[in-house]
């Protein structure tokens, strides 16, 4: 018996159905024995991937750090194992561009397994009509029901969906991070948000949010969180939670939201490449996203578990509702240093919803983080 060690993250959504996977794999195999670990999601961000390529067969990871792992070169691309019609049905069945943002420098770093973008979410029970656009959703938040996460990561991926949304991503080119105007309208628009949240939201994550909503009957609404369809199945805790599209700025709908969600990929370290090989399009499979994988709190990727009734009968129609965001996402610089500039400038609009930097002095600090961020690796910090 050949034994795989896997790496995952220390939530449900990110272990239970890969545990499970481990189990209905050795069924069929009974020669391969999955171990999956697990550290928490800071504590798994800020391991170095080619320090866990050296420890474990299979990472979980996401898309970002594709850039810092072709320097390292320490993962198998995925477009050279001959599976390359399977490759060809996950890119076309993935939903959204979560497939396309593990391919980066010509090859498939990873196989999209889980996906999430930013979208909103309410409690159906306090609120008939959730927004459909910002403006409405200012006007909500005035009355006080309104949460959202802006914590640094979560701060300046707002912001970039933001722009985004507005038909101005950042990071198209070189020589600017944001055109000047797109960045400075979704700097106030997200000033104005949290000037009207309760100031705890500067320091919350995603699942702080959710917790709060699902137990408590004091927030009804949150415009723009990472979903995650546990809080909309009956029973995971006191309240289900219903999600909706991204709320609009212009007239671009719901587009721009950035994309999440994780990827499985294999260390070029390991020693049963083949079974860590198989076991990953295994996971990838419609047949195994749209069954037990979404059965034991997974998340799926494949476009058809979207698209699935009976799933969205079990979660409050989480995937339909918000199958359009996801669809028209867009998917975050990857480039070696990108991690850099996520960090350093989460840190920076996270002061700016403080009120302790103007508008124009975060445009122009998170421009030169970026144009340092372009010529050094992730590793190397701003000075």
């Amino acid at each position: 018996m050949l034994t795989l060690r896997g790496m995952t993250w220390d939530h449900p959504r990110g272990y239970a159905p890969l545990e499970q996977a481990a189990l209905e794999y050795s069924k069929l195999h009974p020669e391969v024995n999955i171990i999956w670990e697990r550290r928490s999601l800071q504590a798994f961000a800020d391991r170095p991937i080619d320090v866990m390529a050296a420890e474990y067969d299979l990472m979980i990871i996401d898309h970002p750090h594709v850039g810092e792992i072709t320097r390292k070169a320490c993962l198998l691309k995925l477009d050279q194992v001959g599976r390359d019609q399977e490759l060809a049905h996950l890119s076309r069945n993935s939903i959204g561009p979560s497939h396309q943002s593990y391919h980066y420098d010509g090859h498939q770093w990873a196989l999209a397994i889980d996906a999430a973008a930013q979208i909103a979410c309410s409690r159906p029970d306090l609120i008939d009509i959730a927004p459909r656009r910002w403006s409405e959703v200012i006007e909500l938040a005035k009355t006080g029901k309104v949460l959202c996460p802006l914590k640094p990561v979560d701060a300046i991926d707002g912001f970039f969906s933001l722009c985004a949304n507005l038909g101005n991503p950042v990071a198209q080119h070189e020589a600017q991070l944001v055109d000047p105007k797109t960045g400075s309208d979704c700097l106030r628009l997200l000033r104005e948000l949290a000037s009207h949240v309760p100031q705890m939201c500067l320091s919350a994550n995603p699942i702080e949010i959710f917790e709060i909503m699902s137990q408590e009957d004091d927030f009804s609404y949150c415009p723009l969180m990472f979903g995650y369809t546990n809080y909309g199945r009956p029973n995971y805790r006191k309240h289900q939670l219903r999600f909706h599209d991204m709320p609009a700025i212009g007239d671009l709908g719901c587009k721009g939201s950035i994309i999440g969600g994780t990827g499985i990929c294999i260390s070029s370290l390991s020693k049963h490449q083949q079974a860590a090989i198989d076991f990953s399009f295994y996971l990838a499979s419609e047949s195994v996203q749209s069954g037990y994988y979404f059965e034991h709190q997974g998340q799926p990727a494949h476009k058809q578990a979207w698209l699935n009734p009976t799933i969205n009968e079990q979660c409050n129609n989480f995937f339909k509702d918000t199958f359009e965001t996801l669809e028209q996402s867009w998917v975050r610089p990857r480039y070696d240093g990108y991690m850099s500039l996520a960090d350093d400038g989460g840190d920076l609009i996270n002061n700016y919803l403080h009120k302790r930097v103007s508008t124009q002095q975060c445009l122009k600090q998170l421009e030169a983080l970026y144009q340092y961020s372009l010529t050094h690796p992730a590793s190397q910090k701003f000075e």
